[in-house]
């Protein structure tokens, strides 16, 4: 078989010196599809950081084979353990788990937020909606902390700023990295919270009369983490108008921390700016990083 791979998932694959895996996966999908009595279907072209396909069970039952590049810190096992402590509620189900292969059978979804075509108010509000139903103490699970992922994200954005030669103005790397240490010192392990850590509307897909989650980064963190992301997405929306009129709405919305919302937003949309110009997933990258200037340049 010749397995069909995203521009987006390969280009990732060799940024992170996976291409043993790439040359690979074809024997890799045959073999777990052996081992679980799978036939494979279509692959998700959507994906980013895994090969995605239709996959079909012995017994008729629809799933999604997902196998994720291998990189440093398993992010496999990350996923997993949401997916777990979830089970079922807010993200999709975990139906098997091979850690040694990275290779996960979700429940099989319906089309995403982005496919459906929503209008952008609805979209936001079924975003923070869904990512509230996950949110739940879940100490000594294991997963990294809010504070370790800024920490992360400050090492990101110094090192791809570098090396992509500057993509965005120095000074909104600076208030980035300022903002990432204020998430830093606010962290707080009583308060933290299982959080998602990437919600954006390819990752929440309808679910019977409701929707659900995917591919979870899974932190112990401030609930603000996840409407964080949300700010950094539809980037030309957000400044049609005052721009903080999204982190107020998703504030009330939630019960949260407006200028938390505010502060994790910055940090991700120069973090995620950075990393889609590095992989070429453009004009999400471009589009991140102007706004990103235009804020910090604001009054």
């Amino acid at each position: 078989m010749t397995t069909s791979i995203p521009a987006v998932v390969r280009n990732k694959a060799v940024a992170l010196g996976a291409e043993q895996w790439l040359a690979n996966l074809d024997d890799l999908i045959a073999c777990i599809c052996d081992d679980w009595d799978l036939t494979l279907g279509k692959t998700f072209e959507e994906g980013t950081e895994a090969f995605v396909a239709e996959a079909f069970c012995a017994d008729g039952s629809q799933a999604v084979l997902k196998l994720l590049i291998p990189r440093y810190g398993d992010e496999a096992v990350n996923e997993r353990l949401v997916l777990q402590l979830a089970d079922g509620q807010g993200c999709a189900t975990l139906l098997r788990y091979d850690a040694e292969r990275s290779a996960l059978l979700l429940e099989r979804l319906g089309p995403s937020l982005y496919d459906l075509g929503l209008r952008y108010h609805d979209r936001l509000r079924i975003l923070a909606d869904t990512a509230r139903q996950l949110w739940r103490p879940a100490p000594g699970c294991g997963l990294p902390t809010g504070a370790a992922k800024a920490a992360w994200l400050i090492d990101n954005i110094t090192t791809l700023w570098d090396d992509l030669g500057g993509p965005c103005s120095r000074r909104s790397v600076d208030h980035a990295i300022e903002c990432a240490e204020r998430r830093i010192a606010a962290h707080d392990d009583e308060r933290a919270v299982l959080v998602h850590g990437d919600v954006h509307q390819w990752n929440v897909l309808q679910a019977g009369d409701g929707y659900k989650l995917i591919d979870p980064d899974g932190l112990l963190a401030e609930a603000e983490y996840d409407l964080g992301v949300i700010m950094r997405e539809d980037p030309e929306e957000l400044m049609q108008t005052d721009p903080r009129q999204r982190s107020r709405w998703l504030a009330q919305r939630c019960a949260l921390n407006e200028t938390a919302i505010w502060e994790w937003g910055i940090v991700e949309r120069v973090s995620t700016g950075l990393l889609a110009t590095s992989i070429d997933l453009q004009p999400v990258g471009r589009h991140m990083l102007e706004v990103a200037d235009r804020l910090v340049d604001s009054p």
